[in-house]
């Protein structure tokens, strides 16, 4: 069987961050699939707590300094790259000085999300895909974890959607126990529409929760995979309700999960 060409990109990845359910998936996901002879790249941001010394992240100077204009101001963005020495793993880091240099992630000292989470968001997906253009890298399937990185399967289906790299690129969003509380910006539906995207289903960012935001994305992906045993019933609804393909939660105790998790890019590559 011929092997497949997998961008991940991924909210959290450990070393870089500490091990939970996402961050330890992420890894093991990079390193297993490039083990089993598929060709791999793998993203995340470069938050602020991560210790550049430790981890030896160095900037990749002929991707970086383009600017990424979101709602109308210009970020730079900056590159940079790691290798996880253990797993032969390289990481590609999303940075920029206005939105992630910060000592946190997603929330700060006091659990509140950022206010400009939305826009950080934007700038994450717009920056691995310009980068990946970059990369002259062709994906056959992207593979997103975490809320945070789910706004790339809207900028694949519209704004690059007719781009020769991501032209018939198949989409696998998992869905985590990640929920937060309360929204993120009122405006962030109409920034992504002033992003080129279709307004067609922007409706359910009137008022974006995560169920909503989910939601919203749950329209531009080819299959879902469970990374929790009790995924919400309003959003299982809705996957089943769109007929769209998901892979039940695995467990993850022993290897053999890793063949379902090919297995299902297998499948979702085979449904054109």
């Amino acid at each position: 069987m011929s092997s497949c060409k997998i961008l991940y990109v991924c909210q959290e990845i450990t070393p870089y961050l500490a091990e939970n359910d996402m961050s330890t998936l992420c890894r093991t996901l990079s390193q297993s699939m490039q083990e089993r002879g598929n060709e791999i790249r793998t993203f995340m941001p470069r938050y602020g707590l991560i210790n550049e010394r430790r981890n030896q992240l160095h900037e990749v100077i002929r991707l970086s300094g383009m600017n990424l204009i979101i709602d109308d101001n210009d970020h730079q963005l900056i590159i940079k790259v790691a290798s996880i020495p253990s797993a032969r793993v390289q990481i590609y880091f999303i940075d920029n000085e206005d939105y992630f240099q910060r000592k946190f992630t997603l929330c700060d000292g006091e659990g509140s999300l950022f206010a400009d989470n939305d826009e950080r968001a934007i700038f994450f997906a717009r920056g691995v895909l310009e980068t990946v253009k970059k990369l002259r890298w062709v994906p056959d399937v992207v593979h997103v974890h975490g809320w945070f990185s789910a706004i790339v399967p809207v900028y694949l289906r519209n704004t690059f959607a007719d781009d020769p790299v991501f032209k018939n690129v198949k989409i696998v969003m998992s869905l985590y126990d990640d929920g937060f509380d309360g929204e993120l910006d009122a405006k962030f539906g109409q920034k992504i529409a002033s992003e080129g995207v279709e307004k067609k289903h922007t409706a359910l960012l009137e008022h974006p929760t995560y169920e909503n935001l989910m939601k919203f994305v749950m329209n531009y992906i080819d299959g879902v995979i469970c990374e929790t045993a009790v995924p919400s019933d309003e959003l299982i609804g809705c996957l089943k309700e769109q007929g769209k393909p998901v892979l039940e939660y695995q467990d993850k105790a022993t290897p053999a999960y890793l063949d379902q998790y090919e297995a299902f890019y297998r499948k979702i590559l085979a449904n054109e």
